[in-house]
């Protein structure tokens, strides 16, 4: 039986994940970041335990649990959890950018490493990550996310090119706008970190603020389900010749082809009318 260790699993994306790979036969280890989450999962008949991307000894913890259960063997992981942190670059404290980069970079790269000599014994494995349209193209109020998603880009293309060879592959899944809780869940962050009332853009602020806030009424432009995230999951995992890269929703294959062919004041343009 393939094995799979999933991050991020309480809603979204590795929700999703972690269910299909199971009904496909896969075992899948299907973490969270609060134990509460993985008793839920263990109730839907998951195997689930506590990983935690920003804290050390967690991730120490999930991968010891991880190989235990396995007898020291896994075929793939795929590092998915990740939160944003909305506001203008300007009024990023440096610790609101320390907080984010702590889970959505060095989590990852981090786990990515303890399972790392894994895969070498084994001569195979694949390691999936979770970038986003925002890990190829910026976009305003968004700064702290993209610079982690940019971040993870770069750091995922050179593990690539440095696993050649070894039955390794390092791959990425980039999304567009997928139905998760990710709005709901950066307010907690925008209001820890964002002081909107005393920034320059105070004004500015309505409109981020109301989108946040505001019940969502109706599925964003071009926004699809997590399954369609996990359908190229399944082909990233299963294939016998994975992508590199594997872009999910147009405004994923807009920006691929906009950042390779347009000039950078044109792009911002482009961008800037959304």
């Amino acid at each position: 039986m393939r094995s799979i260790l999933i991050t991020g699993c309480s809603s979204g994306i590795g929700y999703d994940a972690a269910h299909a790979l199971k009904a496909r036969g896969w075992r899948v280890f299907a973490t969270c970041r609060q134990e509460g989450d993985c008793d839920r999962l263990i109730g839907e008949g998951l195997e689930s335990f506590p990983l935690d991307h920003a804290s050390e000894s967690s991730l120490e913890t999930a991968v010891a649990e991880t190989l235990s259960r396995t007898g020291g063997k896994l075929d793939a992981l795929f590092n998915n959890g990740a939160f944003a942190c909305p506001g203008a670059v300007e009024d990023l404290p440096r610790g609101a950018l320390r907080e984010i980069f702590e889970t959505n970079l060095f989590g990852y790269h981090d786990l990515t490493r303890r399972l790392i000599p894994t895969f070498r014994a084994q001569g195979q494995g694949r390691i999936v990550n979770c970038s986003s349209v925002l890990g190829l193209v910026g976009a305003k109020w968004r700064g702290a996310y993209v610079s982690t998603k940019f971040a993870l880009e770069g750091l995922s293309d050179v593990l690539r090119l440095e696993m050649e060879g070894t039955g390794v592959d390092v791959i990425l899944i980039e999304p567009g706008p997928i139905a998760t809780r990710i709005r709901q869940n950066a307010i907690p962050h925008f209001e820890k970190w964002i002081d909107w009332e005393n920034s320059a853009r105070r004004d500015e602020y309505a409109a981020l603020r109301d989108r946040l806030y505001k019940p969502q009424l109706k599925k964003d432009r071009f926004e699809l389900p997590a399954s369609a995230v996990t359908a190229k999951l399944i082909h990233a995992v299963e294939s016998p010749r994975p992508r590199a890269r594997y872009y999910v929703t147009t405004p994923t294959y807009i920006a691929g082809l906009a950042r390779r062919l347009l000039p950078t004041r044109l792009l911002d343009r482009v961008i800037a009318q959304g």
